[in-house]
């Protein structure tokens, strides 16, 4: 891996040490760093190789490895089959510690609006896509990239209009109740097991930079997934692959 990579600090990123994960709390994004992303959200499958990893990682770091994830509690409960893990869902709006009660707002009415509208969109070009989520509504267009522009400003005015939060994703534009990555890994360090720990967040998406930001606030490393851009992240992983290989050795070094 090269070192093309570059903080907000302009430092070089390079590829993590195997032995980052000795004693630490490890916060994982799902979309695009433990699973690639898929043209329809619901394309996407945890395996028997991840989802050993997952239950192993936590094994070795005694219950201090959380996902922290912009889909639903549910979404993810359904993904991971059986393992109760400490669990952020839609941009830390949803809280769970693991093989525990959760922290859940009340969903908004206007999202219901927010719905019908976006899937009036959706009608109208296709190749978009709706996804419905339990706190959020993401209008997807990788399957019509031209979209980009109307699906931008529609998305801007629902939020605005309904008093909802716009997250900017990869080819997604979300509505939802507010909230971010960063607040639900702080709630997390407060916490057992993960309060005391060297927090480390693995996240390839601009909505993981507030995460990136919050684990270096408390003394640990962010670890981008992906190309090269400007990021609070210290370390750099090329893709999916190359995060299960690293997270692999770091395991066994922990």
């Amino acid at each position: 891996m090269t070192d093309d990579a570059r903080a907000t600090s302009g430092v070089p990123l390079t590829r993590p040490p195997t032995d980052l994960l000795r004693g630490a709390a490890l916060f994982l994004d799902f979309d695009g760093t433990l699973v690639d992303i898929e043209p329809l959200p619901d394309a996407v499958a945890v395996d028997a190789r991840l989802h050993a990893l997952i239950a192993r990682l936590a094994d070795r770091l005694d219950g201090r490895v959380a996902i922290v994830s912009g889909r639903s509690i549910e979404q993810l409960d359904a993904l991971f089959g059986g393992l109760t893990l400490a669990t952020s869902g839609s941009h830390g709006a949803e809280l769970r510690a693991a093989g525990g009660s959760g922290e859940v707002p009340d969903r908004p009415r206007a999202l219901d609006q927010v719905i019908g509208t976006m899937q009036r969109f959706a009608d109208a070009n296709p190749g978009v896509v709706v996804e419905v989520k339990s706190f959020g509504v993401g209008l997807h267009y990788r399957g019509k990239p031209t979209a980009e522009q109307a699906a931008e400003a529609l998305a801007t005015g629902l939020a605005a209009d309904h008093d909802l939060s716009l997250q900017r994703g990869k080819m997604v534009f979300e509505v939802r109740v507010p909230g971010d990555k960063g607040q639900a890994i702080a709630h997390f360090l407060d916490g057992a097991p993960f309060a005391g720990a060297r927090p480390i967040f693995l996240g390839d998406d601009l909505t993981d930079e507030p995460g990136f930001e919050a684990v270096v606030a408390n003394g640990g490393a962010g670890i981008l997934v992906g190309p090269p851009r400007d990021t609070a992240a210290t370390y750099r992983l090329n893709d999916v692959g190359d995060v299960l290989a690293w997270l692999d050795e770091a395991g066994e070094a922990a």
